[in-house]
């Protein structure tokens, strides 16, 4: 069995990332409509303007990059951010080490950031991430809607299509 290796990314990891996000991103297909994909999911120089406010964290398999989530603080909590794990290591429960890693990272830090949460945004329809959260002890917010608006800086078509989940930092 191949070993996961976690750890924190850096610019030379950019294209690697990338490649993993817009591959992963390709599931939307699945249940976004045709106006709402984004091809692709990221390019670099979103990549690098992401990096300017999170910390990119990735997961290996024998020094291979497979997955990618970011760590974004704002206000009391820690933000989980564009989760990605390629298709063929999906359910071998990368992302979810992956995950618990950020959160011990965002635990660490809870009082230096003032963190008393943590949040995860999602795809309404994405039913993966949403059994995988749920499996994790997250649970969905009463307001995903005002979660998204003060916390998140993103698009209002990916705002109206999605949910937030969280658990206490």
């Amino acid at each position: 069995m191949a070993q996961i290796t976690i750890r924190t990314l850096t610019g030379a990891d950019r294209g690697a990332a990338v490649e993993v996000i817009n591959t992963a991103a390709r599931w939307y297909r699945e249940f976004l409509p045709p106006e709402e994909l984004h091809d692709p999911e990221m390019a670099a120089a979103q990549w690098d303007e992401e990096a300017r406010r999170l910390a990119w964290y990735g997961g290996a398999l024998d020094g291979v990059l497979v997955a990618v989530m970011g760590l974004e603080y704002s206000r009391d909590a820690a933000l989980l951010r564009h989760a990605y794990i390629l298709p063929e290591h999906q359910h071998h429960g990368i992302g979810l080490r992956l995950a618990e890693h950020l959160e011990g990272v965002a635990r660490r830090e809870a009082a230096a950031h003032g963190i008393r949460r943590i949040i995860v945004g999602t795809y309404a329809r994405n039913y993966k991430a949403r059994g995988a959260l749920e499996k994790a002890g997250y649970r969905l917010s009463a307001d995903s809607g005002s979660i998204l608006r003060e916390y998140y800086a993103i698009p209002e078509d990916r705002l109206r299509a999605s949910v937030t989940y969280e658990k206490p930092a």
